[in-house]
């Protein structure tokens, strides 16, 4: 199992910027694909952005399209950190924002949550207008 821990998360004006970043420690993988989500209250959890392990590949939901972007640094021995730069923020943003992982390579699928086996514990992201 992969440990996921999301930080960076807080409250901002609308056109503020927020990195969020994902640390993946515990059991890892050749190949994977790592995922943020998001959550906004009565709301399902909708797909914001993905990337590949070798960060060659990224995805990005139409509504940050732009605004956002999704990153990868190798820490070495197969733990990798995933960064969600988000620029440009809109009231719409605010949610709690998910870091997920997939133990498989890059595919159409990434932008479904039922590909991605690990999730960590989330993290409020507040756009104020």
């Amino acid at each position: 199992q992969v440990q996921l821990v999301e930080s960076g998360g807080g409250s901002v004006q609308a056109g503020g910027s927020l990195r969020l970043s994902c640390a993946a420690s515990g059991r890892t993988f050749s190949r994977y694909t790592m995922g943020w989500f998001r959550q906004a209250p009565e709301k399902e959890r909708e797909f914001v952005a993905a990337i590949s392990w070798s960060g060659d590949n990224t995805y990005y939901a139409d509504s940050v399209k732009g605004r956002f972007t999704i990153s990868t640094i190798s820490r070495g021995s197969g733990k990798n950190t995933v960064y969600l730069q988000m620029n440009s923020l809109k009231p719409e943003d605010t949610a709690i924002y998910y870091c997920a992982a997939a133990g498989k390579d890059w595919s159409a699928s990434a932008v479904y949550a039922y590909e991605y086996a690990s999730w960590g514990q989330g993290t409020q992201v507040t756009v104020s207008s």
